[in-house]
């Protein structure tokens, strides 16, 4: 497995869906090929395809070990999931519990499961079916998430939302259940995890979105969750892709967080980079650019 190592803590990339083409005008329907076409230099291949002009994505969680506890960074896409409107999430049936366990860890073993936003891709493996039932995949975890976004998101609340019907069956069948249980911390303001991890908000992917900070001795790392779906983000931070649900305040978030990253020289950690999966920047101007690549490729 790919691990590194940041003061006391261990980071270790698991994979629920290697790097797949996903068309870019579907993704960022507001930026110009251009745009891309002047950073393919480093874009591709890893990041875009410019002869079939896809985006590189991949479906990972991160596994963080600190303070004695196994902690999941998101649980990705999920089996067997009915997703009308969304159908490359739809049904499918990945290795992701046996990645997990030649990690090293098996489903009772999770302590705490940090969800950055409430999109099915990431919290997909909440849960598991059980004969016709939908039951927590680790039942012995504690599930963080934001009020907000389980407020926003939550069907009876009947929130106009930009992802529309793309959400269909999401939180019925992957968060209610976990709730049900008895196994969600919805947190309000801030939460701390322990004393080298915290979470905030960092609104505008959707309402709740969060970021999970880490600083352990001198080292710094902050696992953005969707803030960024590409790395030409970094670059170009005023880039939007079109899950945003407020993009305005989408933006003012990326360029805080990744002015903090770079005053702070700490790694960043989306969800969905592929070729290494996370980079060091550093601030150029009124943008950013990547001053060295993760080493988990």
């Amino acid at each position: 497995m790919d691990t590194i190592i940041l003061g006391d803590v261990e980071i270790t990339r698991v994979i629920e869906q290697p790097p797949a083409g996903l068309p870019r005008e579907f993704v960022f329907p507001d930026v110009p090929r251009q745009a891309w076409e002047a950073n393919e230099s480093w874009l591709a291949p890893d990041h875009w395809n410019p002869e079939q002009d896809t985006m590189q994505a991949v479906m990972q969680t991160w596994l963080v070990r600190s303070g004695g506890r196994t902690i999941l960074v998101d649980t990705g896409i999920g089996n067997g999931k009915e997703r009308p409107y969304m159908p490359f999430f739809a049904h499918l049936d990945t290795g992701f519990l046996d990645n997990l366990a030649r990690a090293g860890v098996r489903p009772e073993d999770v302590d705490v499961v940090v969800t950055t936003h409430l999109h099915g891709d990431h919290v997909g493996w909440n849960t598991r079916l059980e004969g016709s039932a939908w039951v927590p995949t680790f039942p012995n975890a504690q599930y963080l998430l934001s009020r907000a976004d389980f407020d926003y998101w939550n069907p009876l609340n009947e929130h106009r939302t930009r992802a529309g019907r793309g959400m269909q069956n999401v939180f019925e069948d992957s968060v209610a259940p976990v709730h049900e249980a008895g196994l969600i911390t919805l947190w309000e303001g801030s939460h701390v995890l322990d004393g080298n991890l915290r979470i905030d908000p960092a609104a505008g992917h959707t309402p709740g979105s969060s970021v999970l900070t880490l600083t352990s001795g001198t080292d710094r790392a902050v696992f953005v969750g969707d803030l960024l779906h590409s790395p030409l983000q970094f670059v170009e931070p005023d880039h939007c892709p079109s899950f945003d649900e407020d993009e305005a305040a989408a933006t003012a978030t990326r360029r805080r967080v990744l002015g903090w990253a770079a005053d702070h020289n700490a790694l960043v950690l989306p969800a969905h980079l592929a070729g290494s999966g996370a980079a060091e920047v550093r601030r150029d101007g009124e943008k950013f650019e990547i001053k060295e690549w993760a080493a988990f490729a």
